[in-house]
């Protein structure tokens, strides 16, 4: 496994990096477990200002991180500024409300006095994909070293720069060794970390089949797993929806980051008789959209993340259109050296279609045509994914009931899909299943730790 920047725009080699040895492994490992049994003796409130100190250098370097993200995966440099912001804001999050989350919590029984307190279990490994490059491991970091779980870092190797970066962050706030190893491993590799004793657990989000195999390989050793494994989001218009904030949001719903977002709407779900308005919104919209280098502030849609990931969007979409998908916009080639992809749109999927229950990660929108409530709520849940879903209507409580009846792991009314540091981020069926952020993802790899005298 290569791991190596390539600049998605250009199609430039940046820089190449080595391979982690199996003695690497071994030393990180033997680190890790070292800190472990140091910080079980030491109170999780001590580790707060070296998490705050982490985010404090993430806003002073946001202009550089946020070029490494652009340069090495292709976002726009307005949406690589944001994810370091967000960055930021979590790692404070979690340094003001760690202590508080692992304080005990004391239970009711007749047996004697009783309560439960967090603790941490050990390292944890964390297989990481590169469409959100610090978000993705910041989500993991900051709860887990404030818990006392020191991890081992597996990033997609095609954003090696992006980890040295976060991890050089990590170090430089004055973590000590072992809080966050960086490592570039082969999946050989991963399988050996998760196969040792000193690991307790590992997170991935990625892909289903990627997913699939980290999550054996953790069954088969008896590890706690976390997995968010990508999803088909549905997006449901009511009848009574805002059609002014609709225009606002259905298209950027879609194609922010190039549309290579998990949790990004990807089925529009319209009434009947307002499905051909809508199909020429989106058209209309997808048609002003301006391809260029993502450093360019007035760009507003960058390269894919590489060819390879544009070009198997190429083969879904051929598919797609072969087994009958009527294509509204978009589907031709661009004229430019990047990964870029021209915004599309297809309608007519039917069940038959294989795109129909794919993910289509990257710039392209599929519109379906209902005729009434329950018919979008049944089609938005035939679907093998569940990671997150929108309704729109001007009636908050009753958008919000019907997005309670949707199958997944996170609705949002009247507005795009949304991350925070206190929203629980996950999702449910193939979408994979634990949560992250929030206090669900602090008790993620907790020992919920029983603790009762008997009267």
């Amino acid at each position: 496994m290569a791991y190596q920047t390539v600049n998605p725009y250009t199609n430039e080699m940046l820089k190449v990096y080595p391979n982690a040895s199996d003695a690497d492994l071994e030393q990180a490992l033997a680190t890790g477990h070292t800190l472990y049994k140091k910080w079980r003796g030491e109170p999780i409130a001590s580790r707060s200002a070296t998490l705050h100190k982490v985010a404090d250098l993430m806003r002073q370097d946001r202009a550089k991180l946020a070029e490494t993200i652009t340069k090495e995966m292709g976002k726009l440099i307005s949406e690589s500024e944001a994810e370091v912001d967000l960055c930021a804001d979590i790692a404070d999050y979690f340094a003001d409300h760690g202590a508080d989350f692992a304080k005990a919590t004391p239970l009711k029984t007749k047996l004697g006095e009783a309560y439960y307190v967090k603790q941490a279990v050990g390292i944890i490994v964390m297989v990481e994909p590169w469409n959100f490059p610090y978000y993705q491991i910041m989500r993991v970091f900051a709860p887990n070293f404030m818990l006392g779980n020191p991890m081992i870092l597996k990033h997609s190797s095609n954003t090696p720069s992006c980890a040295q970066a976060f991890a050089d962050v990590v170090k430089r706030a004055g973590a000590p060794d072992g809080s966050l190893n960086n490592m570039f491993l082969d999946y050989g590799q991963v399988d050996h970390a998760i196969a040792d004793p000193r690991v307790a657990g590992v997170a991935l989000t990625g892909s289903e089949r990627g997913g699939s195999a980290v999550a054996k390989s953790a069954g088969e050793h008896l590890k706690k797993s976390t997995m968010e494994l990508g999803g088909n989001d549905a997006f449901i218009i009511l009848d009574d929806a805002d059609w002014d904030q609709l225009k606002q949001v259905a298209p950027q719903a879609r194609l922010m980051n190039a549309g290579q977002v998990c949790c990004a709407s990807k089925r529009f779900i319209v009434m009947a008789d307002k499905y051909d308005a809508f199909v020429k919104m989106m058209k209309d919209a997808f048609a002003q959209i301006k391809m260029g280098d993502p450093m360019d502030r007035t760009t507003t849609l960058a390269p894919m993340v590489s060819v390879k990931s544009r070009d198997r969007l190429q083969k879904q979409v051929d598919a797609a259109v072969a087994a009958g998908a009527k294509v509204v916009i978009g589907n031709k080639p661009v004229d430019a050296p990047g990964a870029f992809f021209a915004p599309t749109i297809l309608t007519d999927v039917d069940k038959n279609n294989p795109a129909f229950d794919q993910e289509l990660f990257g710039p392209v929108a599929v519109i379906y045509k209902v005729n009434s409530e329950q018919e979008a709520i049944d089609l938005a849940n035939d679907s093998r994914y569940g990671l997150g879903s929108t309704v729109f209507s001007k009636d908050e409580k009753h958008a919000a009931a019907v997005g309670e009846q949707i199958e997944t792991g996170m609705t949002t009314i009247n507005r795009a899909w949304i991350t925070a540091p206190e929203l629980p981020f996950g999702g449910v069926k193939n979408s994979g299943y634990g949560r992250e952020l929030f206090d669900l993802g602090f008790n993620a790899f907790a020992n919920e730790h029983l603790v009762m005298t008997a009267k």
